[in-house]
């Protein structure tokens, strides 16, 4: 049935009682769209978990202006997509199994009766048939996509509240992504390239959650991935939803007709996640509260590389900070970070070349990063630098 898709942006033929929903398009269109709160509804027996009705309007039973966003884009891109039916209350398809937050209790304050004391078996049951079944007809078509020839870039559709305990978020619009840079970067220049849009990166959420959807399919799988996250209020009706609709189908297209996409977009590359940190690793900043006389030489060494480590994520989020930009107001840039790194390993006896400590730096071959995200330098940038730098090539 996956090979044989019409028309994009309509249903397949479900059984009635699948916990999702597939709207169809070509697999070789190179985009798989997901929305996993897409629904505020409960399947038969379950009576809305005992939750009154005005709750079930609210970001803690699903995603306002989410499904229809989804369902805008994939009639736009021709692209295929995975929704679920039911409820995040029930259980959230979003978390690891492992989470949790995976069956909610208390939800921004809201009691969920249904969800109190429940069993183990009970937990077996709803990810047995809510849970594990999205999960698998997502893994379905991404196989099928691979199979046809394009493995897809996961794009995940998700929005959030404007208001957030008495304070008013000022991002219309979030991207929140892991390791994998590919999508996430050239999302966040389109967006940004929008001077009427506050865009956030990794906000109002992190990217990097263990076990997550996008864990599952996108990091795990080696396959490029982002996710949207848009702020309720702009995406209430239908008017907001198809704005940005077409906003967000616009530069996916733009990015997908890079000339490099396949080489790029469609690859299968493992990069990993920040949530994956190894037991003894550096821990997060003020997780111990010590003062430096407390800093042992090697805490010292793993706080270094931990800063380190955040520096260069956070370089890879801005990519609109541009090398020669670094060197005229810094005096340094990612290839100096990239030859200090490779300095160091030298140092230590361990060979490295060039272009792995610039890939470790940019998070992707250097090349890849410089068609994606480095326009070509100014007259003015470049006045700059060969008074600042002296013209060093870097």
């Amino acid at each position: 049935m996956l090979h044989t898709v019409p028309k994009s942006g309509t249903a397949a033929s479900l059984p009635a009682d699948a916990p999702y929903t597939i709207l169809q398009g070509s697999l070789a269109s190179g985009v798989l769209l997901l929305c996993d709160h897409a629904d505020n509804s409960f399947p038969p027996g379950y009576d809305s978990l005992g939750v009154a009705p005005a709750q079930l309007q609210r970001h803690i039973a699903y995603d306002p202006g989410a499904a229809g966003i989804t369902r805008l884009m994939s009639r736009m891109l021709g692209a295929p997509a995975v929704m679920t039916r039911y409820s995040r209350l029930l259980i959230d398809p979003n978390r690891g199994e492992d989470d949790p937050t995976l069956i909610m209790k208390i939800s921004d304050g809201a009691i969920v009766p249904g969800n109190a004391g429940i069993s183990q078996a009970e937990r077996e049951k709803r990810l047995d048939s809510f849970y594990r079944p999205y999960h698998r007809a997502v893994d379905a078509l991404i196989d099928a996509m691979i199979e046809a020839g394009k493995p897809p870039v996961i794009f995940s559709v998700h929005s959030f509240t404007e208001n957030w305990r008495g304070w008013m978020r000022p991002w219309h619009a979030g991207v929140l992504w892991d390791r994998d840079p590919r999508l996430a970067i050239p999302l966040l220049n389109g967006l940004r390239g929008d001077p009427s849009l506050v865009v956030g990166d990794n906000e109002p959420y992190a990217g990097a959650l263990r076990g997550d959807c996008m864990y599952q399919h996108g990091t795990m799988r080696g396959l490029a991935n982002a996710l949207i996250e848009v702020r309720q209020d702009l995406i209430r009706d239908e008017a907001g939803q198809a704005e940005w609709a077409e906003k967000l189908s616009a530069i996916l297209s733009r990015i997908l007709a890079n000339s490099r996409a396949d080489a790029t977009f469609h690859a299968i590359r493992y990069y990993g996640s920040r949530s994956d940190r190894a037991p003894g690793a550096a821990p997060a900043a003020g997780e111990h509260g010590m003062d430096n006389a407390q800093i042992d030489p090697r805490t010292q060494t793993e706080l270094e590389a931990a800063a380190f480590r955040r520096l260069v994520a956070h370089l890879q989020g801005r990519p609109d900070a541009q090398n020669i930009d670094l060197m005229n107001l810094a005096g340094f840039c990612r290839n100096c970070l990239a030859n200090w790194y490779q300095e160091a390993a030298l140092e230590k006896g361990i060979e490295l070349s060039k272009d792995a400590a610039r890939e470790m730096v940019y998070g992707m071959p250097y090349e890849e990063w410089k068609a994606l995200s480095q326009p070509e330098a100014t007259p003015a940038q470049l006045g700059r630098f060969e008074a600042v730098a002296g013209g060093k090539n870097h």
